[in-house]
């Protein structure tokens, strides 16, 4: 029977392992000092090698090679380990193995010694699965389990386990795996099955893997099951995602302008069955690109694309503005995290294309056209209107000694006119608005 590629290749021994060189480097050096922890944490997000980094600890902790050597991956005991048939490395879904019960179970099975190896391994996988009641039962004995026995948990959302379980085991976190890596181990994977790979196909998968290894050999494996070479077509049609080409022109009628030209090319999209947020994604990832083009000398080196690809981001960098870059970014993005919850997301991007392709466009001044309220014209009638400056300076008259501010005089009688007229005195009274402050014909009133 045929096995996916990402069962066949899974990592059997250290040096099999991808990206994880710092969790390698502090188990080997366990092992082979014989100071292996009782209890460990593997977290880290899906597919970067933490269940099969816990089939390898227990390899090494049961291996019959001599110290210093394990695990051979050749024994018996590692061949028993890598089928899943040792009888002393347990594995458990704590998924689907959640309940008080269960640990109840685990806490009566963990007395017992060791069957034929050196030490019983529990594998408690998804372990932030585990209840409430049951993570305080499985406390006491992962503080102090019983000689030879470990305990591996397997998390992809460490947040979720109570703190107290954090602080009962040494805690690994896994990276994930760089693009290069993913592309490179994927060549030779081709090379070893005999499939026909375009690099930039290889690249593309790596891109959308998402630093998890295993979604990339299963997006290689289903691009392989085509019968005929992978090509970065065929990965695309997959994905459901747009080539370049598309990218480009719709970024383009949108610098000019057209936006019935990019409304028309969005629709035409979408006819093709193609998903509306992948859409964006992907044009947010063709600015992105057109962003690391404006600001990296060799944009080669971030960029998984062949160099005809950069080629042409490269022409049309140079003619879009930075800040147009910035700003379809900030657009897009926005458009993206609305349209997730929308009912009619392709509303929301087509929104999003007209306000991209509008920008810049001259508005009517409406400022100018608006029409003054009631309260505006009843003040602006009440202003005092200033003196008209005679011919000639008149001889200033000698100032009493005690003598009103005029000003405030004239702020007072302003405010008198305003409260006569019959709307604002009726909506005083029923907010009951005291005035606080006037200060240039500025009046500051109080709503209790």
């Amino acid at each position: 029977m045929y096995q996916a590629l990402y069962r066949s290749y899974r990592p059997e021994t250290f040096q099999e392992l991808l990206g994880q060189e710092h969790i390698v480097r502090i188990l080997k050096n366990q092992l082979d000092a014989g100071t292996t922890g009782h209890a460990y944490l593997f977290c880290g997000t899906r597919g970067t090698g933490k269940t099969s980094t816990a089939r390898i600890l227990a390899k090494g902790l049961n291996c019959l090679a001599p110290q210093g050597q394990r695990p051979c991956g050749e024994c018996a005991v590692c061949r028993d380990i890598a089928a899943g048939i040792f009888v002393d490395v347990i594995e458990i879904d704590a998924a689907s193995n959640n309940g008080v019960d269960n640990i109840r179970e685990l806490r009566e099975s963990v007395n017992y010694p060791p069957a034929s190896g050196r030490s019983k391994v529990y594998v408690i996988d998804e372990a932030h699965m585990l209840s409430t009641p049951a993570a305080n039962a499985l406390l006491k004995t992962l503080e102090e389990p019983p000689e030879n026995i470990v305990f591996i948990l397997a998390t992809t959302e460490p947040q979720k386990l109570p703190a107290t379980i954090l602080s009962r085991c040494l805690r690994l976190d896994f990276h994930r795996v760089s693009e290069e890596l993913i592309r490179q181990r994927f060549t030779s994977i081709c090379q070893e099955r005999g499939i026909k790979a375009h690099e930039d196909a290889l690249a593309l998968i790596a891109s959308n893997a998402d630093g998890s290894v295993r979604d990339g050999l299963s997006l290689l494996d289903r691009c392989a099951a085509g019968a005929g070479a992978v090509t970065r077509e065929v990965v695309l049609e997959l994905l459901g995602m747009c080539g370049q080409e598309v990218f480009l022109d719709i970024t383009q009628k949108v610098m000019d302008r057209q936006v019935g030209d990019a409304l028309l090319l969005f629709d035409s999209v979408l006819s093709q069955g193609k998903e509306v947020n992948q859409f964006v994604r992907d044009w947010v990832e063709h600015f992105r690109s057109l962003l690391i083009i404006k600001y990296v000398e060799r944009p080669e080196h971030v960029l998984n694309l062949s160099v005809e690809n950069i080629r042409r981001l490269q022409n049309q960098a140079d003619r879009i503005p930075l800040t147009e870059i910035k700003r379809c970014i900030i657009e897009l993005s926005a458009a993206l995290t609305e349209a997730k919850w929308s009912p009619k997301p392709r509303v929301i991007v087509e929104l999003a294309i007209v306000r991209i392709a509008s920008a810049g466009e001259e508005r009517p001044a409406e400022a100018a056209e608006k029409k003054p309220t009631a309260t505006e014209t009843i003040i602006n009638e009440a202003k005092p209107k200033a003196p008209e400056e005679s011919a000639a300076p008149q001889p200033r008259a000698p100032e009493p000694a005690v003598a009103a501010d005029p000003k405030e005089m004239a702020e007072v009688e302003l405010w008198r006119r305003v409260m006569e007229d019959e709307r604002i005195s009726k909506m005083a009274r029923t907010c009951g608005s005291v005035l606080r402050e006037i200060s240039d014909h500025i009046f500051t009133v109080q709503i209790s």
